[in-house]
């Protein structure tokens, strides 16, 4: 079955890799970007920043326009700031929740009156596994992250009557454009406070890039678009990772803690 898809942030990584595989399999997909891009084959472009609500709610509009419906939404925007929690400034704690979090909330506001008129629509949410554990050094990250999986356990149950369907996707390590772009607050100031900060960073980055495709994501996505009853939400990571977000579910609190705080070196 042919869908209409609306997915953030296609200029990279996941967004770029979904943004192929789906228009392949012939749905209809629009997707946003923030800069000039190489376009992919039938594939609609549209330059929207989604922390700005009108601009987004008037791509939506659009969309909608031309296709007469939206079936998906994949919300994949998203950036990520590293450094210690005390070191990061206002405007960066901002920019964080406005981009990962908001933005999300900028889109689901404008597809939800078309997805209840319809009767039907998927919501898929790009979360990560720092949003069900508080990651050392990427604390706002996994902020905007935890912010998301509580909202959309809200927002299943409020629209599940209208048979929307709400999944979000845990990814682990992916080799993505996505560590070069991350953000580091005060590195000389925050090296001199936090001696531990830079091992910790280094593990992450060396992890990231080691990390899956970003096709393997994708891929997931497509399945979870074709299936009538997609799970709540998946965990998309190596073997390693999903046996650390089992630990985090049944361990005490305590316990993880230490697991956690030695993975990344801190004591």
């Amino acid at each position: 079955m042919k869908h209409i898809v609306f997915i953030t942030g296609i200029s990279s990584g996941f967004g770029l890799e979904t943004a192929r595989l789906l228009s392949q399999e012939g749905h209809v997909v629009y997707g946003t970007v923030r800069r000039e891009v190489e376009p992919l084959p039938n594939v609609h472009y549209i330059k929207v920043d989604v922390r700005d609500r009108e601009a987004v709610m008037q791509a939506v509009a659009e969309i909608v326009e031309k296709e007469g419906r939206i079936d998906v939404l994949v919300n994949n925007a998203g950036m990520g700031i590293g450094g210690p929690l005390e070191f990061a400034t206002e405007e960066e704690i901002r920019l964080q929740m406005d981009t990962n979090f908001m933005g999300l909330v900028h889109c689901v506001d404008a597809v939800l009156p078309h997805m209840r008129r319809q009767g039907r629509g998927k919501i898929i949410a790009l979360s990560s596994i720092g949003g069900l554990m508080g990651l050392p050094f990427q604390g706002f990250y996994s902020a905007s992250k935890f912010a998301i999986e509580g909202y959309c356990e809200a927002l299943r149950l409020e629209t599940q009557s209208f048979g929307i369907q709400v999944v979000v996707i845990r990814p682990g390590d992916f080799a993505t454009g996505f560590t070069g772009r991350r953000k580091k607050v005060a590195d000389e100031a925050a090296l001199e406070a936090y001696p531990i900060y830079k091992t910790a960073i280094e593990k992450v980055e060396h992890d990231e890039n080691g990390g899956l495709k970003p096709v393997v994501l994708a891929q997931k996505i497509s399945q979870i678009v074709k299936k009538k009853n997609p799970r709540n939400g998946y965990v998309v990571a190596s073997l390693e990772q999903k046996l650390s977000v089992l630990l985090k579910r049944i361990l005490p609190a305590k316990w993880f803690a230490r697991i956690l705080g030695s993975y990344y070196k801190l004591s």
